[in-house]
């Protein structure tokens, strides 16, 4: 099962954990699986009207940026990582 890692902004909606173990083959199957364990969750991770990842969050599988988000496949043994988006610039 995935293990998935929240930033500390949305590990109150966990019980304070920093990462719990979640079933899904891709990021939208963890996400609505954390809803289903964590009720509340998928308004932080998942922008309804758009049906995409909510903006300024970013999710990295194994090590890597997702370049497919929701759609991106997940391997039993993944480690993901929802992380808010950096930015900024000179």
């Amino acid at each position: 099962m995935p293990e998935v890692w929240l930033p500390p902004k949305m590990q109150r909606l966990i019980g304070g954990q920093d990462r719990v173990m979640v079933a899904g083959n891709t990021v939208r199957k963890i996400i609505d699986n954390l809803e289903e364990m964590y009720p509340g969750i998928k308004y932080e991770l998942y922008y309804e009207e758009e049906d995409l990842l909510m903006p300024g969050i970013s999710v990295i599988i194994d090590g890597e940026p997702s370049q497919l988000g929701l759609l991106e496949h997940v391997r039993e043994d993944s480690e993901v990582h929802f992380l808010p988006a950096l930015g900024g610039g000179i």
